[in-house]
């Protein structure tokens, strides 16, 4: 982000970097943090893929910093680029991480959670598509952006529905645990079955 965007602007000053990442929620969508830039900025310069082209003090202002890209940095940003095109990267999802405990909540508390999830998901997919109608969208942002919000709106109504579905299922009483547990209450009975299973042995899931 931070390579491409002074390739864009420069050259440029971090604080202008800073703001038009800040433009684009970057902190939201690219973990991209503002109090990180300055840093980065510096450490893409100790590395040749950035170089600083003058250093301005204003009055009482802090020193400003311009910044353009080197032609390491150029090459460097292009491998970034394709390599984030032509292949697939799945970011880490906390929620996975919850998921995957699924057993350990009591079956009604994880309808509702899951049923809390697609609400907030609904929201948050509100703002976006309001953003999508807005003036600042048609007139400001390159079309392209717009492009890019349909995805995250795309993204999230298919986790909404994907939420309520499994909290149907929740609720019908479908078993979620190995079949020698189907009977039980949660996984307090896992450890002893884990125990039990003889070593080696494949867990019996049902489907």
């Amino acid at each position: 982000m931070i390579l491409g965007l002074v390739r864009w602007m420069q050259p440029v000053h971090g604080y202008d970097v800073r703001r038009e990442l800040l433009s684009w929620n970057a902190d939201k969508w690219a973990n991209v943090q503002p109090g990180s830039i300055y840093h980065a900025l510096r450490k893409l310069t100790e590395e040749g893929l950035l170089r600083e082209v003058a250093t301005e003090q204003v009055g009482a202002r802090p020193a400003r910093t311009t910044y353009e890209v080197t032609a390491k940095g150029a090459d460097e940003f292009e491998t970034l680029l394709r390599g984030l095109w032509w292949q697939l990267h799945e970011p880490p999802d906390p929620f996975a991480a919850a998921f995957s405990f699924l057993p350990a909540l009591p079956r009604d508390e994880a309808a509702a959670a899951l049923r809390n999830r697609a609400n907030l998901l609904r929201a948050q997919n509100e703002s976006t598509r309001a953003a999508l109608e807005s003036e600042w969208m048609r007139t400001t942002r390159p079309v392209h952006v717009g492009w890019m919000f349909e995805l995250w709106a795309t993204r999230a109504e298919a986790e909404i529905a994907w939420c309520e579905r499994i909290a149907e299922r929740i609720d019908s009483g479908v078993s979620y645990l190995p079949a020698e547990l189907a009977g039980a209450e949660g996984w307090e009975g896992w450890p002893e079955a884990e125990r039990s299973r003889p070593p080696g042995q494949a867990r019996d899931t049902q489907e």
